[in-house]
């Protein structure tokens, strides 16, 4: 791709480090933002800046939050003994959306996978781990992609839980696998949550 101007590929480079962005979408972004006024490309600059610098991730449950204590974790009407354990933030998000669930959750922070060079000890697994010694726990859901990397997570974290006095139980495979929970429908994300069965099912 041939570029009139220095400035203008390198802003179509940095629009093209943003996951499913090609080089023509981000030409196409960069030219709209070229376009409009300096008070909206610094309203958009300014968002993104203050995202990066305010942001807070809950030191509960790790789920993005613009408080210490996100406002699902400090909520009275929350299910406090039921957690939801999730990849990421998409997670918490498409399973709200479905008002099927009305717990509380755990972000992990990614999947273990050892291609990728992620394993234990680089999710929020220890910290899952304290919030159950705390013994108000009663049940675990393990909502994880049906994939290969959320299967294998699944089964690492039933082998560190399965000792403890808590119900563990995995959202109920109406999602393909392969499938990950923000691209599945509410409709069938809603019917997995409350159709949930105990791990040990599926434990040979």
């Amino acid at each position: 791709m041939h570029f009139s101007s220095r400035l203008l590929e390198q802003a179509v480079e940095e629009f093209g480090r943003l996951p499913g962005v090609g080089k023509k979408t981000a030409l196409r972004l960069v030219l709209h933002l070229l376009k409009q006024s300096d008070g909206e490309v610094s309203r958009f600059t300014g968002a993104i800046n203050q995202l990066k610098e305010q942001i807070k991730y809950c030191k509960t449950c790790f789920n993005i939050a613009d408080v210490e204590v996100c406002e699902i974790c400090s909520s009275a009407k929350r299910d406090h003994e039921t957690i939801c354990v999730v990849e990421d933030t998409r997670d918490v998000m498409a399973i709200e959306n479905t008002n099927q669930y009305q717990g509380v959750y755990h972000v992990l922070g990614g999947l273990i996978s050892p291609m990728d060079g992620i394993g234990p000890a680089d999710l929020k697994i220890e910290a899952l781990i304290e919030r159950l010694r705390a013994g108000t726990i009663k049940e675990v859901i393990l909502a994880l992609s049906a994939t290969m990397e959320g299967d294998t997570t699944i089964f690492y974290l039933y082998r560190k839980l399965k000792d403890f006095d808590v119900q563990i139980s995995t959202i109920a495979r109406g999602i393909a696998f392969g499938g990950e929970l923000e691209y599945v429908d509410e409709v069938t994300l809603g019917r997995s949550i409350a159709t949930r069965v105990p791990y040990e099912r599926n434990v040979g």
